[in-house]
């Protein structure tokens, strides 16, 4: 019988998918609002990970499919979400009963007015649920198309070639690091949250400052 498969487990999600469910995943995680909560990061990572010849993963990959089907996900789940923002406005984010869904359109509003438009759609690219959440708010602001296209290029393929290329160069320098897959992920889901939780402190820290103020 076969083993149900695990979501938020990198491992499981390529154990049953391979390439193609770095693709998948990776186009709910950036383009549709409920895949705020697949794990993007772990995933290209591990992948990069099993794709070093002789990896002892749940599965073999090959580096260039991973690689093809890690940008042609993000890239298109952007493209997609940015239209339905576009068609859906801001209403679409308002309706969601989803809290981490409220914080993160909160925080990529913070981005684009702290960075604006271009760089703001690439950092998005490296924090959890803004990622998600940023693309169709681009959309309902009215982000032009080809600006929004333009960067959301740039930091899609430097965020998943990055991550796939830094599990790959793990694998082939360290021997036999597939054998503690599990705690280097973990390891990797927690760097991949840093950016997220220094802009909550960050949040929290303004808040406190403007309610002393009052």
């Amino acid at each position: 019988m076969p083993q149900a498969v695990n979501l938020l487990d990198a491992g499981s999600l390529l154990g049953a998918f391979g390439a193609l469910g770095v693709a998948v995943v990776l186009f709910a995680e950036t383009g549709l609002l409920v895949g705020f909560f697949l794990p993007g990061d772990s995933l290209l990572f591990t992948a990069g990970l099993l794709s070093v010849p002789g990896a002892h993963g749940p599965v073999e990959l090959s580096l260039p499919q991973v690689l093809t089907a890690a940008v042609a996900g993000a890239l298109l789940g952007a493209q997609a979400g940015y239209w339905i923002g576009r068609r859906g406005g801001r209403a679409l984010l308002a309706r969601s009963r989803t809290g981490r869904i409220r914080e993160g359109a909160a925080r990529a509003e913070e981005l684009f007015g702290r960075y604006g438009h271009a760089r703001a759609i690439v950092l998005a690219r490296f924090v959890p649920v803004v990622r998600t959440v940023l693309n169709p708010l681009a959309g309902a602001l009215n982000v032009p198309a080809r600006l929004f296209t333009l960067w959301q290029v740039v930091g899609g393929v430097v965020w998943t070639v990055g991550l796939v290329l830094a599990g790959y160069g793990l694998g082939s320098s360290v021997p036999h690091v597939d054998r503690y897959l599990m705690p280097v992920v973990a390891a990797v889901v927690a760097v991949s949250l840093i950016p997220l939780a220094a802009e909550l402190l960050r949040a929290r820290s303004r808040r406190s400052a403007e309610g002393g103020t009052h």
